[in-house]
């Protein structure tokens, strides 16, 4: 059925004041914008007082599988894309037997032993069918380095190389909007900056975005930054820093600096931007906080190292070394099974005390009794610096969010309604246009997303309507499945895809 939103407060999503105005949806599109009488058989929504915007894009999610099902947590929030593939995971290119693509990924993905696509092609293919949301996707790094050399470490072989370069063309032309690195995660980790200058040059060939999780976003802050900027002006790639920040709060006086080398690339004339999410608290699996040499050879091999004493001892010294946050900053948020489930919601200095163990000795205890599977929230950034990235001009905002089997960070549940009600209407960090088009216009023209992101005639008809006056998140994280308030209705490609009323 054709739609006409009446009388609401159009924000186009290019960072223009707001007017009001009539919206008329024809089919899949965007028709007319103005004020007019509906046309015979149109369903009349009354806009009164409320904004309608373009359909947010989330563009760095992790529901590469859940896109996939009839889910309402990101459709509640006013999201009508997402871009999947992010942080180095993807679901494909799934090697013959994707076992080991399936140990990689789950623990971000919250997946179970039946997917695997062979292509991007494939699962885009798929995911065009998605009930819920528009779907784009990136070729993740890790997932390629699994299909040609599965979970071992290092350098490849020229074959090997070869191999994923041809995965990445193949992804890229089969529809990928770009390619991720996950350079903290196993086996992402261990590529040597010549392995990403090759891949980044096909990426830039291609004229498609480089999406990066740095090697370090702890007191290696700049150095990763560096890195990034110099392979983005060795191959001419678009690129796209993500979850922006410092973390620990020993390393918060290192996000100017970072930002310095940033907006001087960009002045320079790089293409470069990044983007974060409205929480000073981030999340992740509990292995991240090992040396990622110890996860060479997959989950098994792990478990094999911490069933040696030797081993297991090594491993605690590497972890506690390198471990720059508080013990306290790190939280317990799902366990595989219920032997640990009193454990979620805990942080990691409480388990200790309880325990009468180190707080290392938790990690490894934990990763042992769940068979590698914990994931964790931790407490990385200051509000002082939160706000300066989200009101940066090079940046854009976004949920990073993911499922697990315990308790979900609350950005899955209410990232877009908080940055518009807490940080806009109640803190006036930005105006509701400039908030708008960061999770709107910029993003979608940032991933090539064809005629999405803008409220005009002739783009596509995803539309958001909220009120500006209630529109928020009580999610917490102790309760953060909490829904949003102040959504009134979603539109994807011309259908009333969410109702509150």
């Amino acid at each position: 059925m054709n739609l006409l939103l009446r009388n609401g407060i159009l924000i186009d999503g290019a960072g223009r004041d707001g007017r009001r105005a009539d919206v008329l949806v024809i089919g899949e599109g965007i028709a007319e914008v103005g004020v007019f009488e509906p046309p015979e058989g149109v369903r009349v929504i009354d806009c009164t007082g409320m904004v309608v915007s373009p359909g947010f894009v989330d563009a760095h999610s992790h529901s590469d599988l859940q896109v996939l099902e009839d889910r309402l947590e990101k459709v509640r929030q006013g999201v009508t894309t997402e871009v999947v593939g992010n942080c180095g995971f993807s679901p494909y290119p799934a090697p013959a037997d994707p076992k080991p693509l399936r140990e990689f990924a789950n623990g971000v993905f919250c997946g179970d032993e039946s997917w695997g696509w062979p292509s991007a092609r494939a699962y885009l293919a798929e995911a065009a069918r998605s009930p819920a949301v528009n779907v784009a996707s990136l070729v993740g790094h890790g997932s390629l380095r699994i299909a040609v050399a599965g979970h071992r470490l290092g350098p490849l072989t020229a074959r090997e190389m070869e191999r994923m370069e041809g995965l990445l063309e193949e992804s890229l032309t089969g529809g990928a909007c770009g390619f991720s690195t996950g350079l903290m995660y196993a086996p992402g980790s261990s590529a040597p900056r010549e392995e990403l200058e090759r891949l980044c040059r096909i990426v830039g060939r291609h004229e498609k975005i480089y999406a990066t999780h740095m090697r370090s976003y702890t007191s290696g802050l700049v150095a990763a930054v560096e890195e990034q900027l110099e392979l983005a002006r060795r191959t001419g790639c678009r690129l796209q820093i993500s979850h922006f920040q410092a973390a620990a709060a020993s390393n918060w006086r290192l996000q100017r600096p970072a930002l310095d080398r940033i907006e001087q690339a960009a002045r320079d004339g790089l293409d470069v931007a990044f983007d974060c999410y409205p929480y000073v608290a981030g999340s992740t699996v509990l292995t991240q906080l090992l040396p990622q040499a110890a996860l060479e050879g997959g989950r098994e091999a792990l478990l094999a190292r911490l069933a040696d004493p030797h081993e297991r001892a090594r491993i605690e010294r590497e972890t506690e070394a390198a471990f720059e946050w508080r013990w306290s900053d790190i939280y317990i948020s799902a366990v595989g099974s219920a032997r640990n489930r009193a454990a979620v919601g805990r942080n990691l200095a409480q388990l200790a005390a309880e325990r009468g163990r180190k707080p290392v000795e938790v990690i490894t205890d934990l990763l042992v009794e769940e068979r590698a599977q914990v994931n964790i929230i931790a407490f990385n950034q200051s509000e002082e610096n939160l706000r300066e990235t989200l009101t940066h001009p090079l940046s854009m905002v976004v949920s990073d969010g993911f499922y697990v089997r315990g308790r979900p960070h609350p950005r899955l549940f209410g990232t877009f309604p908080l940055w518009l009600g807490t940080f806009v209407r109640e803190r006036r960090w930005l105006s509701l246009p400039e908030a708008i088009a960061r999770i709107t216009w910029r993003p979608a023209e940032r991933f090539g997303l064809k005629q999405r992101g803008r409220l005009e005639p002739g783009y596509l008809a995803d539309l958001t309507v909220f009120d500006p006056h209630a529109i928020d998140s009580p999610a917490t994280y102790e309760e953060p499945e909490r829904p949003p308030v102040g959504i009134r209705y979603v539109i994807r490609n011309g259908k009333l895809q969410y109702s509150a009323s």
